[in-house]
């Protein structure tokens, strides 16, 4: 583990997240279109406290995950300025919670705060100890050329180039394409 779970867990939801936008989604559009898809996403990763529900709550959330997407990837230096920034203008209660069957972690504000400023601040904890860690090259956009999806490389030796198996069959089979189209007359000399 390179971090602690609640800490992974926060940063699998916000690529969760991000990646349900328009060119980055499986489909290329925008998949956070309704109150329900976001519930389903919010229960998917086992967010609990207050649900809005309503459509200024989805507004609020495409702003967190716009921002989320413009810090991903950032190196050290800017992304804990982005941080800081979030932390800055946060009302923060942190404390120590157990619930749901999860041991004690950390929660960056109350459950009753609105759902888009407990998603932004847990995400800023989260990235705190991404950059206290020196972790960052970790936060990644895939590498497919038509994909803008992110990804957390949590693998021992730091070697996800692609946000999933689909993305990294496709970059294979085109490589392996190129190769074959401009190997063509060329081969082993006997």
């Amino acid at each position: 583990m390179h971090f602690a779970y609640d800490t992974e867990d926060v940063l699998e939801f916000d690529v969760a997240l991000v990646n349900t936008g328009p060119g980055a989604s499986r489909s290329g559009e925008e998949e956070l279109t309704t109150r329900d898809r976001l519930r389903e996403l919010l229960d998917e990763h086992g967010w609990t406290g207050r649900f809005d529900r309503n459509d200024q709550e989805l507004a609020e959330v495409l702003e967190v995950r716009r921002d989320l997407r413009q810090v991903w990837g950032l190196e050290r230096d800017a992304l804990a300025e982005a941080v800081n920034a979030v932390l800055d203008t946060a009302e923060l209660a942190p404390h120590l919670a157990r619930h749901d069957g999860k041991d004690w972690h950390l929660h960056a504000s109350p459950s009753d705060a609105p759902l888009a400023t407990r998603l932004r601040l847990e995400s800023a904890f989260a990235l705190v100890d991404v950059i206290r860690a020196d972790e960052t090259d970790r936060l990644r956009v895939c590498e497919a050329e038509d994909c803008e999806a992110v990804l957390l490389d949590l693998s021992r030796n730091r070697s996800k180039r692609f946000c999933g198996q689909r993305c990294a069959n496709r970059t294979n089979m085109t490589a392996y394409r190129r190769r074959r189209a401009g190997g063509s007359g060329q081969g082993m000399s006997r």
